[in-house]
């Protein structure tokens, strides 16, 4: 079992509906991480950036996969951000965690943003998805599922949370303070990765990704607006001597969380 995790995020202006020009981008930025980094986070809807077109520019899950596959592959990194993806007739936003080794696991944005008519063009996903990398259970969650915390809810059962985003500069205070209560509420280490630069409905985005231990102090100095490779180390032994210490999550409330099918 790993007591560290090595995790690099990437911030970036994504290249509205273009999958194979946002590929390049993100392959010169992942051969750039440190070497002897263990997880890489991609934003958000990574391929296409926050489209709504999906009809046009959904692609299909395997071309997504081989492609996050072989970048896992070569630089020896788990590789996580969503994508949009087609499937059996149905649009997805999609987050992926693949490993090195080849091993998928997927988790399909629940809460889907409906001042964006999101819900009109895509499937939700109605379970959660915590992955087992290194000694390390990791929960996956997409954008506007940052503003749930029922949804995130610590059941005792992860010690990293990690959001990526297309989150707008004028609710960019949101962002900053629901990443860092996510983090103290479920007393776990928290990531948000976001974009930057101007969409294609011309939304400004201001970036702001950002990393928090379990009492929601930051990992890095700054909450970045620029193109930014951030890398950060997180550390297992001190999570559990801050949850031992101050005994927190054994307090919660005691109630289920049911999802609508």
């Amino acid at each position: 079992m790993n007591d560290t995790l090595k995790i690099s995020y990437l911030q970036t202006e994504l290249i509205w509906e273009h999958p194979n020009a946002n590929r390049a981008v993100f392959e010169e930025k992942i051969a750039a991480c440190p070497k002897d980094t263990e997880v890489i986070i991609l934003p958000e809807m990574f391929n296409t950036g926050f489209s709504m077109n999906a009809e046009a520019n959904a692609e299909d899950v395997q071309i997504v996969l081989e492609w996050m596959k072989a970048q896992s592959k070569k630089h020896q990194a788990a590789l996580t951000g969503s994508a949009m993806v087609k499937e059996n007739g149905k649009y997805f936003n999609r987050m992926f965690f693949v490993e090195p080794g080849g091993k998928v696991s997927k988790y399909d944005k629940k809460h889907l943003f409906t001042l964006a008519k999101e819900q009109e063009t895509y499937t939700p996903g109605n379970e959660r998805c915590v992955v087992h990398y290194k000694g390390w259970n990791i929960c996956l969650m997409v954008c506007y599922d940052l503003r749930f915390p029922v949804w995130a809810r610590n059941k005792d059962d992860y010690e990293v949370l990690i959001y990526v985003a297309n989150w707008p500069a004028k609710r960019i205070s949101a962002w900053d303070t629901l990443l860092k209560a996510r983090a103290i509420e479920n007393m776990s280490y928290c990531i948000g990765v976001n974009i930057i630069g101007t969409d294609g409905n011309n939304f400004p985005y201001v970036g702001h990704s950002a990393a928090y231990n379990v009492l929601g102090e930051p990992l890095s100095s700054h909450l970045p607006e620029e193109e930014v490779i951030e890398t950060v180390i997180l550390k297992k032994s001190d999570l559990e001597t801050t949850r031992e210490k101050l005994g927190f999550l054994k307090d919660k409330d005691r109630f289920e969380i049911t999802t609508e099918q």
